[in-house]
C-alpha cells in the first residue's frame, strides 16, 4: 500500500483524539512519532491534512475529504485480517476473555457449557474487568475478547459490535443504612453519604466524585462493600439478585433509576479473534436476540 498503515491509524485517531499527545497516549508511542507520522502523510498527499496555527489541531477541508477514505481503508483492512484468520481456520489453543459483571449471569453459564461442548481442548480464561482495563487488557495482548459498558469512542485498534441485549443496573444501600427508610430521593440528598464508587486501575477520573467515597475496580467488590452498609452503590440489578440473597440490598428510587446499559464486545484489530473467539462473539449476539425475545 502506498500510504502507511500506521500513518493513516495516526491521522483518523488524531482526529477522533483531538490532538496529537492524545493520540500518541491512546496509540501509547511518543507525540513526535504521531506528528512525524502525520506529516509524512501529508508529503505523500501533497496537502496538509490539520491547520496548525490554533493550539489545537483542526482538519483543513483537504483534510475533512479524505477522512472518510482513510477510515474505509483501514476498515476494510481489518476486515481482511478478520476474514484470513477465519479461512484458515484455526483454532486458539488458549482464549482469554474479560467479562463484566453486568454480563447476566444465565448467559455466563450457557455459554461455558457451550464453549466447553465445542471446543473441549481450548484453554479457557475468564477475566473481570470494567471500562478502561478491558481495552488496556486487550490492547495488551493479555486478553483477545472482552465486554464493556456501551460507549461512543472507542480507539481505532479497538474492533466493536453492539450486542443485542441490556443490562439493568440500579442503586442500592443495605437495609440496615439510612437511606433504605427515605423515599423520593433526590441526587443532592446521595452526596452526604459515602458513595462506594467504580474505580478501575485505568480510571480516567472525569467524574469526578461530589461526596466521600469508597471504590473497588469490580462490581463484586462494591455489593460487598453495600452489604455491609458502608455506602450506597450503582450496581447490576442481575448481580443483586445473584449475590445479595441473604443480606437483601434496598433498591432506592431515584429519577430515571433503575436504567438500561448496553453492552459492546470489543477484540484487537492487530490480532483478531480465532476460531473460539469468533464462536463466542456469535454466541453472544445470539444468546442478547433470545433474551430481548424473553
Amino acid at each position: 500500500m502506498r500510504y502507511s498503515p500506521e500513518a493513516l491509524t495516526a491521522f483518523v485517531e488524531t482526529v477522533s483524539c483531538g490532538s496529537f499527545s492524545a493520540a500518541a497516549r491512546r496509540l501509547r508511542k511518543s507525540q513526535s512519532t504521531i506528528s512525524t507520522a502525520i506529516a509524512h502523510l501529508e508529503a505523500d498527499l501533497g496537502f496538509a491534512l490539520f491547520d496548525r496555527s490554533s493550539r489545537q489541531p483542526t482538519l483543513t477541508e483537504e483534510g475533512k475529504r479524505v477522512l472518510g477514505y482513510v477510515q474505509a481503508i483501514l476498515s476494510a483492512s481489518d476486515r481482511l485480517d478478520e476474514a484470513a484468520i477465519s479461512l484458515s481456520g484455526e483454532t486458539e489453543a488458549r482464549l482469554t476473555f474479560v467479562l463484566s459483571d453486568t454480563l447476566h449471569p444465565d448467559v455466563l453459564e450457557e455459554l461455558m457449557v457451550q464453549f466447553d461442548r465445542k471446543f473441549p481442548h481450548t484453554e479457557f480464561e475468564c477475566l473481570i474487568g470494567e471500562d478502561e482495563d478491558v481495552i488496556d487488557l486487550l490492547q495488551k495482548g493479555r486478553a483477545q475478547v472482552g465486554l464493556i459498558e456501551a460507549r461512543e469512542d472507542y480507539p481505532t485498534d479497538m474492533g466493536v459490535t453492539r450486542l443485542p441485549m441490556q443490562t439493568w443496573m440500579g442503586l442500592y444501600v443495605a437495609a440496615s443504612h439510612p437511606l433504605a427508610a427515605q423515599e423520593k430521593l433526590q441526587w443532592e440528598q446521595l452526596h452526604t453519604w459515602r458513595e462506594l464508587r467504580l474505580n478501575t486501575y485505568l480510571e480516567s477520573r472525569t467524574n469526578v466524585a461530589r461526596g466521600p467515597v469508597w471504590s473497588a475496580p469490580n462490581y463484586l467488590l462494591l455489593l460487598s462493600m453495600a452489604v455491609q452498609g458502608f455506602g450506597w452503590c450503582a450496581l447490576p440489578c442481575a448481580l443483586v439478585e445473584e449475590f445479595a440473597a441473604e443480606k437483601p440490598l434496598v433498591p432506592l428510587t431515584l429519577p430515571g433509576w433503575p436504567k438500561a446499559i448496553s453492552i459492546d464486545l470489543l477484540w484487537n484489530k492487530k490480532s483478531p479473534p480465532g476460531v473460539a473467539g469468533s464462536w463466542l462473539r456469535d454466541h453472544l449476539q445470539q444468546s442478547g436476540v433470545q433474551m430481548t425475545n424473553k
